[in-house]
């Protein structure tokens, strides 16, 4: 049962897939009861407000037997304790083993932090087969609590804008529902283990960037052997390295305009992470850029139950415990969307739709745009030339007459340059000192490559060197 403390955590958490809040009661809590005995269990917390401020409920001898009636007629009964904690009722609702659960109003379960009725399709698909305990719920007998980051813990916290003082690891683990007693679950691993691939070995994304379109040529690769967060905002930056991008300028600020919609990328990469199957030993999510696509690939396919004419239509996780963590940390997918956000950005952007393959792997497939490829480089390049002549001048008319310069200089370079040169120039409009091991890190050729291209760059009148090698500076003749 819970104490005070615990209470108190709980709220300071707020709403998720495993806590209820009522201001007070109402029969209708009994579609919380079956939906919580038909997901993960939770607790329903009588005098809280949806906005965290507790108004206060008292346990009555009336309103216990109330509560106790109304799970013994749900169908089959639903297990419930109730405990008056201070001024606030908990109702703590146990995972049914008798799955579905329903009231007199239907079936219902917890996604996202919510109460949501089945249709009869998500009914038959969620609990076709039923009764194999999840791996991320599975306790993991290797870990101890020593294990676990204090840092990871304070990370997720700041990310999902939970405030709290200082508060035990165990109790913030065991209030998220991914860690049971002394055990923790492999859940809890994957989020916030200080080395994770120590206690499941396939905890791990690999990022490629091939030059081409074949698996034959890598010029960059990472492989993250860390914890799920890591891995996500890992992707992100690796995807943003290497995507073309131009920006535009609104108002006072700069915007960069990624080739393919980073909201789409990070709706798919949040949409793998949930759906994978963690269990399959030997396997990592996989991250793959190519010259004409980017591939987000993960193990397991569609979860089992699910057809394919139902994909994209119907919220089936596989993993619920973490789908709830990065929602809670509002890191893209939201219950049954994730699919028609990512089509709707990449339409918006006059993109192909995403092409999705999924047998024993599941893939989501991005199209980079083709055709005008000098063209764009040209753009890109100019722009950054137009805003440096326009810093320069100044004034409004300056930067006017700095972008059609720029732009106009940028698409003859593009007609003339290869991409490796426009990213030198590039990192130079950017950073004039910047040296060429610098360069060749972020652009991914070898140094030498880098400095034969600047040769070649100087000798065509484009780039001058001013300044001694250490102390000197570059600059871009225009």
């Amino acid at each position: 049962m819970f104490d005070p403390e615990k209470i108190k955590i709980f709220i300071q958490e707020g709403e998720r897939l495993t806590v209820e809040f009522k201001e007070r009661f109402t029969p209708r809590i009994d579609e919380d009861m079956v939906a919580f005995a038909n997901t993960k269990g939770g607790v329903i917390l009588l005098g809280v407000k949806d906005n965290r401020a507790v108004s206060g409920e008292v346990l009555t001898n009336d309103l216990k037997a109330r509560l106790n009636s109304i799970a013994r007629n749900c169908n089959p009964s639903v297990l419930i304790k109730i405990r008056q904690v201070q001024n606030i009722i908990a109702v703590e609702v146990s995972q049914g083993d008798e799955k579905p659960y329903s009231c007199s109003t239907g079936y219902f379960r917890r996604l996202d932090g919510a109460t949501q009725k089945m249709s009869g399709q998500e009914l038959r698909i969620m609990f076709q087969e039923n009764d194999v305990v999840p791996f991320e719920e599975k306790i993991n007998p290797k870990i101890s609590w020593d294990d676990i980051s204090k840092e990871k813990v304070s990370t997720f916290l700041k990310e999902a804008h939970i405030r709290m003082g200082r508060v035990a690891a165990r109790d913030v683990l065991s209030s998220l529902n991914i860690a049971r007693g002394e055990g923790i679950t492999n859940a809890g691993i994957l989020f916030f283990a200080k080395e994770s691939r120590r206690f499941i070995l396939q905890a791990q994304m690999t990022l490629i960037a091939f030059k081409g379109t074949d698996r034959v040529h890598i010029f960059d690769r990472q492989d993250i052997q860390d914890d799920l967060l890591t891995q996500f905002n890992a992707a992100v930056l690796f995807l943003k390295k290497h995507l073309n991008r131009r920006s535009i300028i609104k108002g006072i600020n700069r915007e960069d305009i990624y080739e393919i919609p980073l909201e789409a990328l990070r709706e798919a990469l949040v949409n793998s992470i949930i759906h994978r199957d963690y269990s399959m030993t030997g396997t990592s999510l996989m991250i793959e850029v190519y010259d004409d696509r980017v591939e987000i690939t993960n193990p397991g396919g569609i979860p089992k139950g699910l057809h394919k004419k139902d994909f994209g239509r119907v919220s089936m996780r596989r993993n619920e415990l973490i789908a709830d963590l990065f929602h809670r940390m509002d890191k893209g997918e939201r219950a049954g969307t994730g699919i028609r956000r990512m089509s709707e950005t990449m339409v918006a952007a006059g993109l192909s739709l995403p092409e999705i393959l999924h047998e024993t792997f599941y893939t989501i497939i991005f199209k980079r745009p083709l055709g005008k490829t000098e063209e764009r480089l040209g753009e890109r390049l100019g722009e950054r030339l137009g805003e440096r002549l326009g810093e320069r001048l100044g004034e409004r008319l300056g930067e006017r007459l700095g972008e059609r310069l720029g732009e106009r200089l940028g698409e003859r370079l593009g007609e003339r340059l290869g991409e490796s040169s426009v990213k030198i120039l590039e990192a130079i409009a950017a950073d004039r000192t910047i040296s060429a091991k610098k360069i060749s890190e972020m652009i991914g050729i070898s140094i030498t490559a880098v400095e034969k291209q600047i040769a070649r760059l100087k000798y065509d009148g484009i780039l001058k060197r001013v300044g001694s090698a250490r102390g000197g500076h570059w600059e871009i003749c225009r």
